[in-house]
């Protein structure tokens, strides 16, 4: 077995087999590549299915020596275990190499999320004299009202929002598809936008039923969605890291903290597992720590 044939059928594994979405499927084969790039420069090369545990347990030491963070060397091994488990059940191979390779510990980071006041600032930071200025307010509103992904913002589209039962429809990681409570206000703004510069502008072929366009009519891109965001936190005084995703973590922090069930909590969010999720309760119990240690008299003993 070659590993261009191989890589070739991982690919379609992925896409027909697993349903990941484009993005994901190039991320996967990416970090085979760095695999395949390892097995190459032995002499004599590893083809896919001789490689042996020794050999990937020399491939990871390899890719970290080189820097690669801990989540990094995780989400290639992950690639790596997907590859062999794909050639396993093809039949290729009648051991996976991979069933005693250990993954670094990577631990949980506690991402960082706006206090309502925070998002009421950079709101209210927005020029509202500005071109389409109230697109970019119904932008914010979406975001931290429905908590979505940036990517899932720019593929928002118009026939999916459904004001009249207060829901929107979806397409999030592995074109799966969810329907999320809308708050009133993102619905309010979203309805001036369209009312009062969407219909203005001149909206190219393919856009028609894109709901957040550029001045020029097109899609927007996630990268502008990033520098809006980056732009409006430095005018609003906001001194933290943050990105469009900063949103998401806001909506599902504040939704913890107001006590709502988890499960529900990763329904909207569309995570595939809750313990993807329960990164939320860890940063709740933090956000009711750092209070006592603040306000409590004994705290500072």
């Amino acid at each position: 077995m070659d590993w261009t044939r191989a890589i070739a059928d991982f690919r379609i594994h992925l896409k027909l087999e697993r349903s990941l979405s484009d993005r994901t499927v190039e991320a996967y084969v990416r970090d085979l590549g760095k695999l395949r790039e390892f097995a190459e420069g032995h002499t004599p090369a590893i083809a896919p299915d001789s490689m042996v545990l020794g050999d990937l347990q020399a491939f990871t030491t390899h890719v970290a020596r080189q820097g690669l963070s801990a989540t990094s060397q995780a989400r290639l091994i992950s690639a790596v275990r997907g590859f062999y488990r794909m050639l396993r059940i093809e039949k290729t191979i009648t051991n996976d190499p991979t069933d005693l390779l250990e993954s670094p510990r990577t631990g949980r980071y506690l991402p960082t999320f706006l206090s309502v006041e925070e998002i009421d600032a950079m709101v209210g930071s927005i020029d509202m004299s500005r071109t389409l200025a109230h697109r970019d307010r119904a932008m914010l509103e979406t975001l931290y009202g429905c908590g979505l992904r940036v990517s899932e913002l720019c593929g928002l589209r118009v026939s999916w929002l459904h004001f009249g039962e207060g829901f929107v429809r979806v397409i999030g990681k592995g074109d799966k598809e969810r329907l999320i409570p809308i708050s009133p206000e993102a619905m309010k703004q979203i309805g001036v936008y369209r009312d009062e510069e969407r219909i203005h502008l001149p909206v190219q072929r393919k856009a028609e039923d894109l709901l957040f366009l550029n001045a020029r009519g097109g899609g927007l891109s996630r990268v502008s969605v990033f520098n809006l965001v980056k732009k409006l936190a430095l005018k609003a005084g906001v001194k933290k890291v943050i990105s469009p995703h900063t949103f998401r973590h806001s909506f599902a922090t504040h939704l913890v903290e107001g006590g709502a069930d988890l499960r529900a909590v990763q329904e909207m969010l569309g995570h595939a597992s809750i313990s993807t999720t329960e990164i939320y309760t860890h940063l709740d119990r933090e956000y009711l720590r750092s209070n006592i240690m603040r306000f409590h008299p004994r705290a500072g003993k």
